[in-house]
């Protein structure tokens, strides 16, 4: 991985963010009791670093356009954004920032990687008047609130946008194929999809190669089982463990054994798996998300397709374990947090109001899918939008990453485990001791960060 001493570091990070408390500007800090107010922002430029849309390019850009339109018009002052294309550059941009002091005033993060963050020390812990500037905790669904800190007392991240996961599935494929309902179980999954398999029509369309999904697939499998994959209360991280590798045989299987995966997928990324179910090349598309919608809407599948929530039984089960959890998806979403370092946080306080106004989330879903976390726009987004309801009924069925600074580096330690794996995926089969060997150096990276993370 291109961060390998930045995944080492984050122990050390802690203390340094702490230290970088000293660097927020006195005169627009977040410990102010005021309220919401107006804010002069003219001369000033708030900095925002967020996820690039691998779905959405150009619709991202107008979204960018609309809002820094929209933020002069109120502030006053410039919005620059930057963006990054993968878990890596997100965990690489959070470090190299804490360390120098500097960086983007406002940082979008994916859920897993706001404890990460909160790990640093080096983002505003939010106050009730902080809350306050920004509509309330009230504004938000309750649900997305879970990763927002490791408490109610204790939190750094707003809630953005959700986005649990569900899959999509082409009705009349599987109608076609005598299959009456999606799959319920993992087992049950596999089987479909190889009867599902048929010419070029595949039974799963899903990408090994993309940057942020293929973890996902191992920690719902592992969790289902009972294995929780960093063990907060131990110590211990099991990423070695044999129901990990059993999530990784099942998810590499339905490739090499069910051959039920466009070869192809290999080297796919998410959008060309949207793509191929999009065709109707596919009958499931696993891990999606709301932003699905606009893609499938205008494509060979409009009104062919639905969703409903993933498998929420282990590999190798009829039914969990009592430890295991019924894992529907992580809670998953974007949570924006603020740099102490920032001198405007004013700015930053005043952007964050507006985006997660009503008005502007609903345009950001016309435009992105982003499901909304403000509770206004969700709920009139669920009479208008009968389809996603499995989506919205995936919320309450996610379960949480553990709220730790070592998920970072465990999950690109997960990730890194299908990138080793490609070369070997691309030639038909992942041995069993190319996967324990594999599971044993994510296991040793794991725990070295979570031993750092409890110093």
């Amino acid at each position: 991985m291109r961060s390998r001493f930045a995944l080492g570091a984050i122990a050390g990070l802690a203390a340094l963010g702490l230290a970088l408390t000293g660097c927020s500007s006195s005169g627009s800090g977040s410990n102010s009791s005021s309220t919401s107010t107006a804010v002069d922002g003219k001369g000033r430029t708030l900095s925002v670093y967020v996820g690039a849309s691998g779905l959405y390019p150009q619709q991202q850009k107008e979204w960018f356009a609309e809002l820094q339109a929209q933020f002069k018009k109120e502030t006053g002052a410039d919005l620059a954004f930057d963006t990054f294309a993968s878990s890596n550059d997100e965990l690489t941009k959070i470090q190299t920032s804490v360390v120098s002091g500097q960086g983007p005033d406002v940082y979008a993060l994916g859920t897993t990687f706001t404890p990460t963050a909160y790990a640093t020390g080096a983002f505003v812990n939010l106050t009730d008047a902080d809350w306050a500037k920004i509509g309330g905790r009230d504004r938000f669904v309750p649900a997305a609130l879970g990763m927002s800190g490791p408490d109610a007392k204790n939190q750094i991240g707003v809630p953005l946008a959700q986005r649990p996961f569900v899959m999509a599935y082409n009705k009349d494929l599987l109608k076609a194929a005598g299959i009456d309902k999606p799959a319920t179980t993992w087992d049950d999954f596999a089987s479909q999809a190889k009867k599902l398999t048929t010419g070029d029509t595949y039974g799963v369309a899903v990408g090994y190669a993309d940057n942020y999904d293929p973890w996902k697939f191992i920690w719902a499998m592992s969790t289902q089982a009972g294995n929780p994959i960093l063990d907060l209360k131990s110590g211990k991280a099991r990423l070695d463990d044999p129901t990990t590798e059993k999530a990784y045989q099942t998810y590499f299987g339905w490739l090499t054994q069910q051959k039920a995966v466009d070869p192809a997928a290999v080297g796919w990324k998410n959008p060309q798996a949207v793509a191929a179910f999009a065709a109707g090349k596919a009958a499931y598309l696993p891990m999606v998300s709301a932003s699905s919608i606009e893609a499938l809407d205008k494509s060979a599948v409009a009104g062919k397709y639905a969703y409903a929530l993933m498998p929420t039984v282990a590999p190798g089960k009829t039914s969990n374990p009592p430890s295991g959890k019924p894992a529907a998806s992580i809670v998953s979403g974007d949570n924006i947090v603020v740099a102490k370092y920032s001198k405007n946080q004013d700015l930053a306080f005043a952007y964050i109001n507006m985006v997660t106004r009503a008005d502007m989330q609903t345009k950001e879903f016309s435009l992105l899918g982003d499901l909304p976390s403000n509770a206004q726009a969700a709920a009139d987004l669920q009479k208008s939008k009968p389809i996603i309801a499995p989506i919205v009924d995936a919320i309450g069925k996610s379960v949480a990453t553990p709220f730790s600074g070592a998920w970072g580096d465990t999950q690109l330690a997960l990730t890194n485990v299908v990138v080793q794996s490609i070369p070997n995926l691309s030639n038909g089969s992942v041995s069993s001791s190319e996967l324990s060997q594999l599971l044993k150096t994510a296991q040793s990276t794991a725990q070295s960060s979570l031993d750092k993370a409890k110093k």
